[in-house]
């Protein structure tokens, strides 16, 4: 589902203004509409963090942009509480904006997305506090996109429980 939404908000809403949609996550907002912040690279390489709005007319999806930011201003991302799963953080510009994303993974997701295009555009020194550093880091063995590497750990670890059973003495 959300890949059918990331790739309609890239060719209706991103596509025309000439933007490179890299990352969206759906946050908490009120009423029958739903938004989503959204992590896209300009035409001229800056990178754009907006707020987006999404409705339906009839059948027709309709989005529409009512706040942008560009990460250049973003002093610090607060993940509020590190060691509490909680999709509450907050984004540090000029004003503090309050955000709640569907899920504590989507707000990971969001942040490293952050951290990583800053890391190829801008490579500011950008500050992201209370998070799990071992979950923020896409290079860690535990991060999600590693799944094959966990599932060959737990068997290995659950063959050598066998081993050890099996050439224990029983007395």
């Amino acid at each position: 589902m959300s890949s059918l939404v990331k790739e309609d908000l890239a060719k209706r809403l991103f596509g025309p203004r000439r933007q490179r949609l890299h990352e969206f996550i759906e946050v908490e907002g009120a009423g029958a509409q739903r938004y989503y912040l959204c992590a896209a690279v300009t035409k001229s390489k800056e990178v754009e963090i907006c707020m987006v709005k999404h409705w339906r007319v009839d059948r027709e999806e309709k989005y529409e942009i009512i706040e942008k930011w560009f990460l250049k201003d973003l002093e610090m991302i607060d993940g509020k509480e590190a060691d509490t799963d909680n999709p509450y953080f907050d984004m540090h510009f000029h004003k503090v904006y309050n955000m709640e994303a569907y899920s504590c993974a989507s707000k990971y997701t969001f942040a490293r997305t952050l951290n990583k295009l800053n890391a190829t555009y801008l490579k500011k020194d950008f500050k992201i506090v209370n998070f799990d550093d071992t979950y923020l880091n896409d290079d860690s063995i535990w991060s999600s996109s590693n799944r094959d590497f966990i599932v060959v750990m737990r068997v290995c670890f659950y063959a050598f429980n066998l081993l050890c059973l099996s050439l224990c003495r029983f007395s």
